[in-house]
């Protein structure tokens, strides 16, 4: 016989807001490192917003992390995007090189907190 595993409306609630958030942003980095298919900007500030707006909801829970992975990862690729988007106009393969790194990380980012949400578990700080 199968268990029956009855959550807490406020826990499942926010575990629904993450998996949407994840999609989002696995949309986006997807669309990143393939070439020709470049997701749209406002998909992922969507989820931004909406991680900004639900992080207070998720105070003291274990899901406070992922909407914190979240948000830091995407501050984190803008911030190298900008960094780096000078060698696109001096120099375009490293450019190019650059952002594929960080395409590829902020991939790796969305991937393993999907996963870890999946499995009930908080990312690390």
């Amino acid at each position: 016989m199968n268990a029956i595993v009855v959550r807490d409306p406020r826990e499942q609630s926010l575990r629904n807001i993450g998996h949407i958030s994840y999609l989002l942003h696995l949309i986006v980095a997807i669309g990143a490192v393939t070439p020709g298919a470049q997701a749209s900007v406002a998909l992922l500030i969507a989820a931004f917003v909406i991680d900004l707006a639900k992080r207070p909801d998720a105070a003291g829970t274990w899901q406070q992390s992922h909407f914190t992975w979240r948000i830091r990862s995407v501050l984190w690729a803008a911030g190298l995007y900008l960094v780096t988007a000078p060698l696109w106009l001096a120099l375009i393969v490293p450019g190019w090189i650059a952002w594929c790194v960080i395409s590829i990380w902020f991939l790796y980012r969305i991937v393993r907190g999907w996963m870890s949400l999946n499995d009930g578990r908080p990312m690390p700080a």
